[in-house]
């Protein structure tokens, strides 16, 4: 897998050497399905992440549901084999994960970071 690489703003990087290979490659791809919403490309409104579709004005765990949602985003992923290890938490309305995925290149750590 090829992916350009994106430089601190989250924009895509132009230029020498701005092309991500391998497992760094399905790391970007990961982080970056997951900051595309559901409805948000306009080329295919039927793609993203639905957290606001899927929670707002929903009862239950929410935490359980973010982890759901974003665990299956992270298996639809290209070249993903597996999830081996998934932790997240869920405190002051402000949810952050990490996993461990098994590539078709390796293992990766990908820190999802937090999501408030």
């Amino acid at each position: 897998m090829q992916y350009r690489a994106l430089d601190k703003n989250g924009d895509y990087a132009l230029g020498q050497n701005d092309i991500k290979q391998g497992k760094e490659a399905v790391a970007q791809a990961i982080k970056t399905r997951l900051s595309l919403l559901y409805g948000q490309w306009w080329e295919n409104t039927e793609e993203g992440l639905p957290l606001f579709e899927k929670i707002l004005g929903s009862y239950g765990n929410h935490k359980e549901m973010i982890d759901m949602l974003i665990t299956e985003r992270i298996a639809d992923t290209k070249d993903v084999k597996e999830i081996k290890s998934y932790t997240s938490t869920f405190q002051n309305r402000v949810y952050s994960a990490n996993c461990i995925v098994e590539t078709i290149y390796g293992t990766i750590s990908v820190d999802i970071g937090k999501v408030q």
